[in-house]
């Protein structure tokens, strides 16, 4: 089976080997997301509600480039630097993914890249 690599400018660019995304057949595999401004690659530094909403416009900018939407997505895995911030990212995600949630996993991480709040990798499943 033939990887296609999605690339979009919507989106912050890799900062080492690895694609934003792969589709697989029916299947796109999201490389985890931090919560960059694409234009700027600088953090989002206006708290965790605000840096998770980044982070899930990454996601569907990433989508949208592969020709889908967020309701494409089938699993979420979200990394907390704190879990006491989860209750505010669960929030925001409710707002965004809510009326037909992707399965989802969330996990404390002590330390994720440039010090962000939260992160977020996707699997969306694109066939018909």
């Amino acid at each position: 089976m033939p990887r296609q690599i999605i690339s979009t400018a919507g989106a912050p660019q890799p900062s080492g080997p690895y694609a934003q995304a792969v589709r697989a057949g029916d299947f796109l595999f999201i490389s985890g997301q931090l919560p960059l401004d694409p234009t700027t690659g600088t953090l989002v530094r206006a708290g965790v509600r605000a840096q998770t909403r980044r982070v899930i416009e990454n996601l569907k900018a990433i989508l949208e480039a592969a020709g889908g939407t967020l309701a494409n997505l089938v699993k979420v895995s979200v990394y907390v630097k704190m879990m006491d911030d989860f209750i505010q990212v669960n929030e925001v995600y409710a707002e965004l993914l809510g009326s037909n949630p992707p399965a989802r996993m969330v996990s404390e991480s002590s330390r994720l890249p440039k010090d962000a709040q939260v992160a977020m990798d996707a699997i969306a499943y694109m066939g018909s």
